[in-house]
């Protein structure tokens, strides 16, 4: 995988959406694979940038979700698909029609995590999907232990978790769900292109652990050390456990510059 130290968040951001730009010149109708979070608000607020600037056409982009709330309304305020209409789909001008995303209401939830599978499937494949990592390096709700070949499923949020979210639910942990669908490991390795931002010392352990670890079931994330095309972009704050970080320094600067990320 390459590795990407740059000086801040928005750096990273401003980076991955050059790379995204530049798949969206190439292929305008390009699936694009999205994460909900604080942390890959940089790269679409650089997307949506340039879609402002006339840089980037995307009326013709497709985004797929990479987890949904199970039993939670579609249109509920923080359900996963309202959050990404508001932070990806409406600032980049793409349609709910170009949307592809879990059922999370179905009364057969794994029928829909199946269905899900099947249509990233014969939608053509993710192109480029967006990662971030938890602190005890989970991708997507791949918590530690999931399969390494783990398909589209239903996952029990841990208890820490679901506090964690609640601010978004009023600080009240009674109404955040206690369980989840979230694309597989197997199914997000099947992706073209694999992204993960991190930022901050606190994601310190889990990037030395993705990037220069062996690859491991407790740390979800070291798969993608298994994918053909991986690109890992950390702050510094992020790169401070890694033992080769001059190392990537180097290669990143002196690498060509048609080559991108």
């Amino acid at each position: 995988m390459e590795v990407v130290i740059v000086p801040d968040a928005k750096s990273g951001g401003e980076l991955i959406a050059e790379a995204m730009a530049q798949l969206l010149r190439r292929k305008p109708d390009a699936l694009l694979g999205v994460a909900t979070g604080s942390t890959p608000l940089p790269i679409y607020e650089a997307l949506a940038a340039k879609v402002r600037a006339g840089a980037v056409e995307t009326s013709r982009a497709r985004i797929a979700q990479l987890d949904e709330y199970v039993g939670l309304p579609a249109e509920h305020p923080e359900s996963y698909r309202s959050v990404l209409r508001r932070e990806v789909l409406e600032p980049l001008g793409v349609g709910m029609d170009s949307f592809l995303g879990p059922d999370g209401t179905a009364e057969d939830v794994q029928a829909a995590c199946e269905a899900y599978d099947r249509a990233l499937g014969e939608a053509g494949g993710v192109d480029l999907q967006i990662l971030g990592i938890g602190t005890d390096g989970h991708i997507g709700f791949n918590e530690p232990c999931s399969s390494l070949a783990s398909r589209t499923r239903i996952k029990t949020l841990t208890e820490q978790t679901r506090v964690d979210n609640a601010r978004f639910f009023d600080g009240d942990i009674g109404q955040v769900p206690h369980h989840v669908i979230t694309q597989g490991i197997g199914t997000i390795l099947e992706a073209r292109h694999l992204v993960l931002l991190a930022t901050g010392e606190g994601k310190a352990d889990a990037v030395a652990a993705t990037v220069e670890g062996p690859v491991a079931a407790v740390c979800p994330a070291s798969a993608l050390q298994l994918h053909r095309h991986a690109t890992v972009v950390v702050d510094e704050g992020a790169a401070s456990k890694l033992k080769l970080a001059d190392y990537f320094r180097h290669t990143f600067v002196n690498k060509p510059d048609w080559q991108g990320i």
